[in-house]
């Protein structure tokens, strides 16, 4: 996935929705849940704070921080006698927030 943005978000004039976040959100797993938040990011950035689409995209910004420095958390533990896998940060905090900025 690469971090480039459909042209359509981009051109000018183009009223930032709601649904313009929640399909970026669509394909998070944490694999690509900080590109997509740097997407998200870019997306909302010129929208004022109380913007419905700006207020979705900070919620989703830092759900996407934690699943990227975290991981994903599955859906049962470990099985007897197998230690639970470990988050790629090595801890159950997230690491440095993607607050937004601008």
């Amino acid at each position: 996935m690469s971090q480039a943005e459909h042209p359509d978000r981009l051109r000018p004039g183009h009223d930032v929705t709601v649904e313009d976040v929640r399909q970026l959100m669509g394909a998070s797993t944490p694999h690509f849940a900080l590109q997509l938040r740097n997407r998200i990011a870019r997306l909302i950035r010129s929208l004022p704070a109380d913007h419905p689409a700006r207020v979705e995209g900070e919620r989703e910004i830092a759900r996407l921080t934690a699943l990227g420095y975290s991981g994903e958390v599955r859906g049962h533990e470990g099985e007897e006698g197998l230690p639970t896998l470990p988050s790629v940060s090595g801890g159950t905090e997230p690491q440095p927030s993607g607050t937004l900025h601008g």
